[in-house]
This record gives structure tokens, sequence and C-alpha cells, in this order.
């Protein structure tokens, strides 16, 4: 590139950033405007609550006063908050204003147009844009178009234009660092200079290194269900990421940042990706485990984590892999909606609703509201019992209301309370003086009988664990699972109820039966369900998650080969499962075959882990081959970590340990910490990712990338076959920069294999018993 070019794109990034710097200051007083108005209105808010509130004429104005404030000091807030965010987005682009241009001629026009591409649009003081948003229709042009004819999608349908030049910027506090004109969609001078920086504490925003396949994955609007299959460090968590951010730019006017949820594999994860869509612009969606959202919906169940499972699976016999295999299916999900739908209602399961230790509604009762209902559904039929025991409970209220022990509390109540009891009530609402005291009588009862209302309102009266168990006598297994398992599985379930845990593969079926029976857990409002690492759920719990979501387009992305302790599935038969299950009109499935996070080296080694690596191309960044370390008892293969830790801790700002489980990771961190301070143990309750050496199982580092990687204990007695691939491959593949492999006694055959190229490993310190 020519210096004179050079230096006019310089001067064009000079110009656009003055304006930018221009913009940032009449927006900071702005900010500053609504930050002031915002404190008058709290300091008026708290002068207004401590208006007396005895005399029911001053409690009544002063609630108006009140909500006249809150609903002024929300719409400030809103307010406050759209000009932070504006502010946000032009100081970011103060530092980098655009990162790509596209030269573009439409058919008939004589001159060409010069479009540049950033972060955030940009428009001059007469409307002009000088900056266009990423997400912005033509901006697609830069992603996907090659030199020559192009069409790109607008609001009006297909456009077609003439790409006559693809630019990219490196821009770094308003100078250009370095530029360059290519065919492709982002030129390896961009991506090395990406990749080959030191990974930091979050997720990078990398929007100007989006590859075409990627732009496919963020760009699509039709698919309901979108399938991701994306190699280890391909891209595909942020390209998800830039599809939340491309999906509320494109739908503003109709999507919310909370009507998306995203389901990450820990709390870890969530934390490491939670400023990549601010950077962007846009607001966080939700974000939830898995465990969490079971926890929360079987309330007063100590649900199995992943983590546990994680453990467990590691250690199952091939005939208990089966039996989960099964009641991870979608046949046993089917066979839960067929068993609800068939429930005679002499089987159905009620509970008694208890008060004060004693029972208020007896479950015989319940049973008969039940049983003498006409035939309906049983979400319809459990619908009408619920509100004839509502019913109930206020004729029991009504009752109640003329005790005794009702007037010699309305008695006792001071001023205050009587007012707070009769809440927006006025006194000449009453007739009468008897009136205005039945209704402060029930007021009493209804909240002391509140617990009672609750336990009928949430469904308390219905004994999911006992209806489940029933069906567990209903099941019909396929042949594989042995003919006694299903009645070991309900003795099981059935003791783990008693104190109050529940396995996780019994979370999803359970809260499907139990969403069937009563017609609630569906929430409508959800436009956009997001799964990621999706091969460590179930079918049964992906198929959960859509009866949970019924209205929201999924997207799913994941990574067979990273599956841990259990087989791989292929994406095209993943995708034909799904289908079945869910019924969707609009599959479909991408793949991202190209890994960017690792250097070649080590993507290589990790390629030939498996037995379909070749499909993988490897990004072309130069580093070292990946080293094998071997001893031959623990006490010097731990010396030889210490080693390994202090070297690897010169030259990467984060050096990973990972381990197969948590039982060796707390071995290794307890060998690690006594040697030296600056080691830490990851746990499923952390939320942030220090720099240093990490400690951590290999489940809790999905998703995640480091500097450096130290696999511990690659050993043949750890990693005996091949249900351990996925496992292996994940841990390789969590390195950036570095790894080192470390044995204790013989290598995993898995490594050390005929098919495994002696020069992808380099083996040093090899030494005899």
């Amino acid at each position: 590139m020519e210096s004179h070019e050079q230096k006019v794109e310089q001067k064009r990034v000079d110009s656009v950033i003055h304006q930018i710097a221009a913009k940032v200051k009449s927006v900071s007083m702005e900010y500053s405007k609504a930050r002031s108005e915002m404190k008058l209105v709290q300091e008026n808010y708290s002068a207004n609550t401590s208006v007396n509130y005895v005399e029911v004429d001053d409690r009544i104005e002063t609630s108006a006063e009140l909500q006249q404030q809150r609903a002024l000091a929300s719409r400030l807030i809103e307010n406050e908050q759209i000009i932070a965010g504006q502010l946000n987005v032009y100081k970011e682009l103060q530092k980098s204003p655009y990162f790509g241009r596209i030269d573009i001629q439409d058919p008939g026009e004589s001159e060409q147009e010069k479009l540049y591409i950033g972060t955030a649009s940009f428009t001059d003081d007469e409307s002009n844009f000088l900056v266009y948003d990423w997400r912005a229709p033509i901006s697609a042009i830069y992603y996907n178009g090659t030199l020559g004819d192009v069409t790109y999608d607008t609001p009006a349908g297909k456009q077609m234009t003439s790409l006559k030049k693809k630019r990219q910027f490196l821009i770094q506090n308003g100078h250009i660092e370095s530029m360059f004109d290519t065919n492709e969609t982002v030129g390896d001078e961009l991506l090395q200079h990406v990749l080959g920086q030191q990974n930091d504490e979050t997720m990078q925003n990398i929007v100007a290194t989006i590859q075409h396949e990627q732009n496919d994955i963020i760009r699509d609007t039709r698919s309901d269900l979108l399938v991701v299959q994306g190699v280890a460090g391909s891209g595909k968590t942020s390209a998800i990421l830039q599809r939340i951010a491309f999906l509320l730019y494109h739908s503003r006017q109709e999507l919310q940042a909370d009507q998306i949820v995203l389901f990450s594999p820990n709390k870890l994860f969530s934390h490491y990706i939670s400023d990549v869509l601010p950077s962007l612009g846009e607001r966080n969606m939700r974000q939830v485990t898995l465990a969490e959202f079971l926890s929360q919906r079987l309330e007063g169940l100590d649900v199995e984590s992943l983590f546990d499972r994680y453990e467990k699976d590691a250690e199952l016999s091939l005939e208990q892999q089966a039996l989960q295999d099964f009641k991870s299916s979608s046949a046993y999900m089917h066979q839960v909606a067929d068993y609800c739908q068939h429930l005679a209602p002499e089987h159905f399961k009620f509970n008694h609703i208890f008060f004060d230790g004693r029972i208020f509604f007896n479950k015989a009762e319940i049973e008969k509201i039940y049983q003498d209902l006409p035939k309906l559904q049983p979400a319809e039929r459990f619908l009408r019992t619920k509100n004839i025991l509502i019913k109930r409970l206020k004729h029991r209220i009504n009752q109640e209301a003329q005790s005794d022990w009702v007037a010699e509390q309305i008695d006792q109540l001071s001023d205050e309370q009587y007012h707070e009891l009769l809440g927006s009530k006025r006194r000449y609402d009453f007739q009468e003086v008897d009136a205005e005291t039945n209704y402060i009588a029930r007021k009493i009862v209804t909240r002391r009988l509140r617990k009672v209302y609750d336990a009928i309102y949430n469904n308390y009266f219905l004994d999911i664990d006992s209806q489940y168990a029933d069906f567990m006598d209903t099941v019909t297994p396929p042949e594989d699972v042995a003919p006694h398992a299903m009645a070991d599985s309900k003795k099981r379930f059935m003791h783990d109820i008693e104190f109050h845990k529940c396995d996780l593969v019994d979370a999803a079926p359970l809260l499907y039966m139990r969403d069937i029976l009563t017609g609630g857990g569906q929430n409508h409002a959800m436009q956009h369900l997001f799964v990621d690492e999706m091969q460590d759920y179930s079918i049964a719990q992906l198929q959960y998650l859509h009866h949970a979501f019924p209205k929201a387009q999924m997207t799913f992305l994941g990574d067979a080969e990273q599956a841990l302790f259990k087989a791989v599935q292929s994406p095209e038969a993943l995708l034909t499962s799904l289908r079945s299950a869910f019924h969707v009109r609009r599959p479909r499935l991408l793949k991202l075959n190209r890994s960017y996070r690792s250097t070649l080296p080590i993507t290589t080694f990790a390629k030939a882990l498996l037995p379909d690596g070749d499909q993988i191309e490897a990004f072309n960044r130069p580093g070292k081959l990946p080293r094998m370390v071997i001893r031959y008892d623990l006490d010097s293969g731990l010396d030889a970590l210490i080693q390994e830790v202090a070297d690897l801790r010169a030259d990467n700002g984060t050096v990973a340990i990972l381990t197969k489980n948590l039982q060796q990771a707390h071995q290794v961190y307890q060998k690690l910490h006594f040697e030296n301070d600056d080691v830490t143990l990851m746990t499923d309750a952390d939320l942030s990712l220090p720099k240093g050496t990490l400690v951590m199982p290999i489940y809790l580092a999905k998703g995640l990338e480091f500097d450096a990687v130290i696999a511990w204990d690659v050993s043949a007695t750890n990693f005996p076959d091949d249900r351990f691939t996925g496992t292996l491959y994940t841990i390789a593949t969590r390195a950036m920069h570095q790894l080192v492999l470390m044995s204790i006694g013989p290598v995993s055959p898995l490594i050390a294999s005929e098919k495994m190229p002696d020069s992808v490993l380099e083996i040093e310190h090899e030494l005899t018993n």
C-alpha cells in the first residue's frame, strides 16, 4: 500500500474522530443534565416518603404523589441509560471509528460510493453516514462479497451492486496501524494480529474478523432451528453473540434483550462473555445455566449439577449407561406425554395442604373434586380443581372472619395498622360500620391463610414425585436396557426424593410431566433461545427447553468432538433427531470447520486425536510444538509440574492446568499452592477468570481459552479408551499459544497411537522406572 494512500485515509480518520469528539462533548453535557434531573427527583422522592401515614386522606394523597414521582424517576432513569449507552458507543468509536471500507457502484450510476464499516453507525450534522453499523444490511457486502457483482438483503428485497474495492484497517487510538486491500472476507494479516495477542480476561469484540461462514450464522433470520456445529476455536460463540447483537438491531422495534435467553455451560463462562454485547452497543440478554434453570423450577429439590454428572458419568457401567441414554432420549419424553394424556382420574396423585402443622385440605377431598369433574384434558381438569379449592378457601376465610380471635385482633390494631389494612379504600366506601369491620376481618384472615393460597396457586397439592414414580412403572424400555433397570431407577428416585435430591437425568422428564398435568411452566414472551455447548445436553433436556419456551426461535451451537465421557454423534444425525423431536419447519445446519484459536502445531496435534480430524482446517499461525512430559510416579510428576508452570508463566499471562476431574484438580492445587501463592483453584461457584496460574477440571473450562495449557496426567490409566477422546481433544484445544501434556506412567493409547504422527508432538524428560 502506497504511503500517499495511507495519508489520505489517515486524514479521513482524523476528520471523523474530530466530529466524534464533538459528539462526545455534546452528549456528555446531555448526560450531566440528565444526572442532575435524576438527582433532584430522588431528593424530592426521599422528602415525600416521610409524610405522616396516620390519617387515611393523607395516606391516599401521599400515595398518588409517590406514584407520580416513581413514574417520573422511571422515565428519567431510562433516559439516563439511553444517553449513557450512546456516550459509551461514541467513546469506543473515538478510539477506532471503523475497520473496513467497501467501494460499490449501483447499476446505472456513473460514480462509485465509498462506505466505511464500524461497530456502530455515525453521521455528520447533515445526516450523511460517515460510518455504517456492521449489522446494517449493506454491511453484509463487506463480510460476504468478493469483487464483482454482489447482492444483499434489504427491507425492500434483494438489491444488486458491483463491489469495486474491499479495504481493511487496523486503527488503534486514532492511528492507522495497518491497512490492506483484499478480495476475501478478512485477510490473514488482521487475524494474525488479533489472534496473536495474549488472552484477555474477557472475550474480545472481534467483529472486524468475522468470516463468511460466521456471517451466515449471524444474519440468519428465517430458520426456526439453527444448529451450529463448530470445531474448537472456530469462533462459534463469538458468532452467536454477534448474532444476538444483529437480531436486536434488525428487530429493534419488536425485540428486547430480555426476550432472549442464553444457556451457558457455567457461571464462569457467563461472566467471560458478559462484556461482548455492551461493547457492541447492546444490552445483555438473559443468561442462565441448566442447573440454575432446573433448580429454580424444581424449588425445594437439590438437582444434580452438570459437574456432578460429569464426575459420575466417567464411572458408569455399560448397563447404567444404557438406562441413562434411554432416560435422556426423545422416546422417553414421548412416553411421559403419552402417560399424561391417558392418565385415569383415579391414578392422579395428590398431597394434603397443611396449615400450622394441621391438614387444611385433605387429599381425599381434593381427589373427590378432581374425579367428580366431567371428562376433560388433564390440565383443564386440574385448573378447575384449583379454582374450586380457591373458592372453598374464600368460603373458609369468610367463616373464620366471624371468629372471636379476629375481633380481638381488630381491637388491638393501631391507627396506622388499621389504615394500612384499608389500603386504597376510603371510609365512606362502606355504607355501614359493620361492612368496614368485616372487610378488615377478611383482610386479617386472608393474610393469615396466605400460605394456603400460595400452596394452591403453586400446585403444591399435586404429588408430582409419586406421579413420576407411578409413570416409571408403566415405562416400556428398549431391549438394551436391563429388565430390572427401571424398577431400580424408581427406588433410587424415591430414596433421593426423601432427601430432597433429584438426578439430572430425571429433572427434565419430571418437569415436563408437571407442566403437562398442570398446564403451566411455559414462557410465551421469550422470542429467542440459545444453547451453548449443546453436545452436553440430552435430547430430553433440549426438548424440555423447547417446551418451556414454545414461541422462541432456537439456536443451538456446539462441537460433537467435545462431548465429554460419551460417544460422538454426527451433526447430521443430531439435526435429524432434533427435527423429529421438535417438529420444526425450517431447520438449518451450519458448520464451522476452520479453527482460529490455537497455533498450527497445537491444532495439528488436536486433529490427530480425532478419527475424522482431517475435516478440521487449521489457521496458519506459527508456534511451538506441544510437549509431552512423562514421569513414573506422582511425586516426581508434581515436581515436574511446578517447573513447567514456572517456565510457561515467564511467557504467558494465563496458564491453566486442566484435569480429568475435581479430585485431581484438588490434588494438583494442594501441591502448587504449597509452593506458590499465585495459584487459583477454580470451582463452579466462581464468576471471574483471574490472571496467573489456574487449576480446574476440564468441564469447567468449556468454552474458555488460555494462553497456555498443561494437560495433567494423560496416562493410559486416566484416559484408557475411545470414550475419552472428546475429553482429551477439549483439553488440548483450550490452549492458544502453548500446550504441555504430562503423564504419570505410560501415555494414553489415544495419544501413543500408531495414527499419531511423530512430527506433531515433542517428547521430553522421559524417564525410566
